[in-house]
């Protein structure tokens, strides 16, 4: 899947930042290009992989290059006024490009009060799919920032074709700090997108899969709105077994694998992809759609394995549009397993970010009875429901 990168604010251009690193180090290209928008100039400086020339710091005349210090509406307001600029930044040829991604925090101010905007503008301007990676941040980070990131997801969604989630508190380790978290946290991020989204691509091995998963499968699932999230499970070869990866290591072009232990491999990793760490907590009963992508050296490649687990996949979500594919790795030493649970209905996390949001717009209603400044519609080229 070719895909145009967009990161939005400092969580946004780092995880950007890490998505062109895995891409480099797998050798597999995704992306098609990558660019990085803040209101803070530090933090542009601190990218390492995102082009400098794709390095667009805006809101100079407001803010000065300094952030909007968490105050999501300003950053909003400097979307709006710099919509041209914006646009300009974000100027790439759209030949080949299978759709958008739109990545930010949502807790801080930057991006969560620019992402909507932005992705409301593509929406204008392109046909393909626009979605957006949003970040929730964690409750350690305070109020201000869960509410930023209610308020911010509630128009995101409205807002993009899809919107994948990455819950900060999920993936953090106990006694954690938040900048060690935050590091490892991008890392597992890039890990797991790069193999979703690197489905149908060649790598410079050119070796096909069995059951290819192109971009059109992609977009298929993550059809029609709604919040997704991503499971991931991995599961080491045994080199040491010479029925395995070993055997071809010592000069069979074919390795031979033993069917029984390739199946119980892939559908290990399927289950734990499933049932450890989802990107964001919900109930994967409630799934809408869900698509299963399985990676590794190809004679571990099991279709039987991959069509088992896409049906355990179908029983455990219960939802009966689930597409499963491979995605060969020939020099990788484990099987991978990505699992991607679309339109997700329901959730605690999103539970609790929706009632933050209600109360948010209960305030806003009572100030607009008193005859304070409301929001304005996006439909309008502004920002109504946002803040």
């Amino acid at each position: 899947m070719q895909l145009v990168l967009i990161g939005v604010g400092q969580a946004g251009g780092k995880i950007v930042d890490a998505l062109l690193q895995r891409e480099s180090a797998d050798k597999t290209p995704f992306i098609r290009e990558a660019v990085a928008i803040n209101t803070a100039e530090q933090d542009l400086r601190g990218l390492d992989h995102v082009p400098e020339a794709n390095r667009h710091l805006v809101g100079q005349s407001r803010v000065g290059g300094h952030g909007v210090g968490g105050d999501n509406e300003l950053a909003a307001e400097i979307a709006q006024d710099e919509r041209s600029e914006l646009v300009r930044a974000i100027d790439v040829p759209a030949t080949n490009v299978d759709a958008f991604l739109v990545v930010a925090g949502l807790g801080g101010g930057t991006g969560s009060g620019m992402s909507p905007v932005l992705v409301n503008e593509l929406q204008r301007i392109h046909t393909e799919p626009i979605y957006g990676l949003g970040i929730l941040p964690s409750e350690d980070e305070g109020g201000l920032y869960s509410l930023n990131a209610a308020r911010s997801l509630r128009t995101l969604r409205r807002e993009a074709d899809n919107v994948v989630l990455i819950d900060n508190d999920a993936w953090r380790s106990s006694g954690e700090s938040l900048g060690d978290a935050y590091e490892s946290i991008n890392r597992e991020i890039a890990r797991r997108l790069a193999v979703l989204f690197s489905a149908g691509e060649l790598s410079q091995s050119d070796t096909v899969g069995e059951s290819v998963l192109d971009a059109s499968e992609i977009i298929n699932t993550l059809r029609g709105g709604g919040v997704s999230a991503l499971g991931y499970g991995s599961g080491k070869i045994d080199t040491d077994d010479s029925s395995g990866r070993l055997s071809g290591l010592l000069g069979s072009s074919t390795p031979s694998v033993d069917e029984t232990t390739a199946v119980n491999l892939t559908m290990s990793t399927i289950r734990k992809a499933v049932r450890s760490q989802l990107s964001v907590p919900c109930d994967v009963a409630s799934t809408g759609r869900a698509l299963v992508l399985v990676s590794g050296p190809p004679a571990w490649l099991s279709r039987k394995g991959i069509e088992r687990g896409r049906q355990w996949v179908e029983e455990t979500t219960q939802c009966l549009e689930v597409r499963g594919g491979d995605y060969p790795l020939p020099e990788s030493d484990h099987v991978a397993a990505v699992v991607l649970l679309s339109d997700v209905k329901e959730s605690e996390r999103l539970d609790q970010l929706e009632a933050v949001a209600a109360d948010a717009q209960g305030e806003q209603e009572t100030h607009e009875n008193d005859g304070e400044v409301s929001g304005e519609s996006l439909s309008d080229d502004k920002l109504d429901g946002l803040f």
